[in-house]
């Protein structure tokens, strides 16, 4: 019988330098500045580049376009809220203390950089058929999946009204807040 040999090893990448994950981080923190401040349309490469005191290509060194850039500070953006979230909720509590905390973390999270990134996520993620909206969909199902496993668990144990679907809970949570953040994302565009 002949015997297996193994598989030749996955060639990968080399891991990138320190140097170059610094710049990408840097790209990443000025990245999330100007956006925040000027949304997609008004924010460019050149602006970033230019605050960094780096050339444009090199901004392009490490993303595509702006479109990837911004997709990629919205996502960190993101990872950053569901972290803080998932590491805060207090599960041992019932369902409605632990409903508390993911409202009042979620509106101190977004509001508290400013509006500016704020106003992007609502914007940009309410337009259909757009590329950059439809690239925050996979980041907005990831930050409501801890709320819809939260009413699912609060629905099992009875501190939830069972005979309301979750997709009918969802929106009963996330609309008031949603309209609240549009709210203050107004006020200050007049500031």
């Amino acid at each position: 019988m002949p015997t297996k040999t193994a598989a030749p090893p996955v060639a990968r990448r080399p891991a990138a330098s320190a140097k170059s994950e610094q710049r990408i981080r840097d790209i990443l923190r000025v990245g999330r500045e100007v956006f925040a401040e000027k949304g997609f349309e008004r924010a460019t490469t050149t602006e970033i580049a230019q605050r960094l005191g780096i050339s444009e290509a090199t901004v392009f060194t490490y993303f595509r376009g702006k479109r990837e850039l911004c997709v990629r500070v919205i996502g960190d953006w993101y990872d950053e809220i569901i972290a803080t979230m998932e590491a805060g909720l207090p599960r041992e509590q019932p369902v409605r203390a632990q409903l508390d905390f993911f409202i009042h973390t979620h509106m101190r999270l977004f509001l508290i950089q400013g509006t500016g990134l704020c106003a992007l996520v609502l914007s940009e993620g309410r337009s259909k058929g757009q590329a950059l909206g439809e690239s925050f969909l996979p980041f907005q199902r990831r930050y409501t999946a801890p709320l819809m496993d939260l009413l699912a668990r609060g629905q099992a144990n009875g501190e939830v009204r069972a005979d309301m679907p979750l997709r009918v809970l969802r929106p009963m949570v996330l609309g008031p807040m949603e309209h609240i953040l549009w709210e203050a994302v107004a006020q200050a565009g007049k500031a």
